[in-house]
């Protein structure tokens, strides 16, 4: 522009280093800038100053972006707004087209990029000047339409790789990831199959993993347009180039079937090794792929890359960190040749309870890992007093009393197991009230330490201590029914019955 000097914008954020940027970038292009820290002060210059063009944040204290916007329309529809955030959400985003939005831009961004931005504006706010005094209100209108369509698609693009971010990082440790991906792929590009293989290096084979159909489609063997065989060849030219792929129109395309009308493939690397291939067809229909659909699916991949790396790490210290502390309890047991195994044993059978109880497959997860593990906080306890034939002193069975907030204590350290943290600290508790270490009574046991109880008494009366001899198993089996509502739960118990009586429970 010839007359930058003339020109005056006004930068309102309520970050004061941003300000001070903008100020030296700005006078040194030639602008007159005038700088306010939230709507308000903006609001105090507009009154006194002529105002080519306005950025805002939107988040600020006081009057936010999207009120001084509408405060702008109001006083002059001509000033165009731009926003420029760093926190974007879909309804922040379609609310500043109503109030005289121009562009949105998200932080971080460069001030070469602003200055670009607003010389286009700029340029437009005169265009929509001239047509104001000069043409008829119609023609401004449709321009400010074609604005507005513009920002509808970059408010589009940004959720749509919000969407893909957001449903990625939200994936579980038992979710099927390649699933997951195959799915989004097909709601994002509306293919009529997506298809994720992975490639087995020692024979250099693709191998289908996860497969999801259009919502036009079904997963009835008659409907399944595309099988390996038809594609494999290309794939693996993909995968070797490690470039993604697109045929936006299949107009004879060598190795392509003709029945493919549109095809896209985006090989997923995991530190540059080529871990498998994204692939996505259209068969029927007019649907064909463009490069914005490849865009996204490349993001997808690189997303989904970064999650399953993660999950293998995660898994591996996860292996690891139980390992350690399964052989710190293996470790404990040994001390002790009564009760070796015994932990072991704990965990079987609590599971067994659990699965004849209807418990999720987390729950039971859950109860095997606190069941291997629950005995952990012996490790604190004197061997005089773990290994002593006789009966304990009150001052000793008040420190063998401590190991499971001692066990419970060691597990919380990790901070990964919380409700597994939870079993082993009130596994002695009793459902009358009357255990340790806190003395809760009946639900206020957690429920999945009620479980553990009954497994861990069991085993214990099962089993030869040095203080005397495993019991009949008619006796335990008579003990553990009497304590039905006083030391157990009566539910636990009623199914602990039942699965012993199906065979369900090996005693020694």
């Amino acid at each position: 522009m010839n007359n930058k000097k003339q020109e005056t914008i006004l930068f309102v954020d309520d970050e004061e280093e941003l300000l001070k940027l903008a100020d030296e970038y700005f006078q040194s292009k030639g602008f007159k800038l005038f700088t306010a820290k939230n709507g308000a002060d903006a609001v105090e210059i507009l009154k006194h100053e002529k105002i080519d063009c306005c950025f805002t944040d939107l988040a600020m204290p006081g009057m936010n972006g999207l009120e001084l916007a509408e405060y702008i329309r109001q006083l002059d529809n001509s000033i165009p707004v731009i926003v420029v955030t760093g926190y974007p959400s879909l309804d922040s985003v379609i609310n500043t087209l109503k109030n005289g939005v121009v562009d949105f831009l998200v932080k971080p961004v460069k001030f070469s990029m602003l200055e670009a931005c607003l010389e286009r504006v700029l340029r437009e706010r005169q265009l929509l000047i001239d047509n104001i005094f000069l043409k008829k209100e119609l023609e401004g209108k449709l321009r400010l339409r074609k604005l507005n369509h513009e920002l509808t698609n970059k408010v589009k693009k940004l959720n749509t790789l919000n969407m893909i971010m957001s449903n990625i990082s939200s994936i579980g440790a038992d979710s099927d990831i390649f699933k997951c991906v195959t799915d989004l792929a097909t709601e994002i590009t509306n293919a009529d199959e997506s298809i994720f293989y992975v490639i087995n290096d020692d024979i250099k084979q693709l191998f289908q993993v996860a497969l999801s159909f259009g919502s036009d489609r079904s997963s009835d063997g008659e409907t399944v347009g595309v099988v390996l065989d038809d594609v494999a060849e290309l794939l693996m030219e993909i995968i070797n180039d490690k470039i993604p792929f697109l045929v936006a129109k299949n107009k004879n395309v060598r190795r392509l079937p003709k029945k493919i009308l549109s095809f896209m493939a985006v090989p997923l690397k995991i530190r540059e090794k080529t871990f498998g291939i994204l692939a996505l067809y259209v068969t029927t229909g007019n649907i064909r792929f463009d490069k914005k659909d490849l865009f996204y699916m490349s993001f997808l991949t690189m997303h989904a890359a970064s999650s399953i790396e993660n999950a293998a790490l995660y898994d591996n210290i996860f292996d690891n960190l139980f390992s350690t502390l399964y052989a710190l309890v293996q470790a404990i047991e040994a001390r002790d040749p009564y009760t070796r195994q015994h932990s072991d044993r704990v965990a079987q059978i609590s599971v067994a309870i659990a699965v004849g109880m209807g418990c999720s497959k987390e729950d039971i997860d859950i109860i095997n890992f606190a069941g291997r593990l629950h005995d952990i906080g012996k490790i604190g306890v004197m061997d005089k007093v773990l290994l002593k034939p006789g009966k304990l002193t009150n001052e000793e069975f008040d420190m063998i009393k401590k190991h499971p907030v001692i066990g419970a204590n060691i597990i919380g350290q990790l901070g990964m197991w919380d409700k597994e943290q939870e079993i082993i600290k009130y596994h002695h508790e009793r459902f009358d009230g009357t255990g340790y270490p806190e003395g809760l009574k009946g639900d206020k046991i957690p429920f999945l330490a009620r479980i553990l109880s009954v497994a861990d008494a069991f085993d214990a009366m099962d089993s030869d201590r040095a203080y005397r001899k495993r019991m009949e198993t008619e006796k335990i089996m008579a003990i553990i029914n009497e304590a039905a509502g006083t030391q157990f739960d009566p539910d636990v118990v009623k199914t602990f019955q039942k699965i012993y009586k199906d065979g369900k429970i090996l005693v020694n």
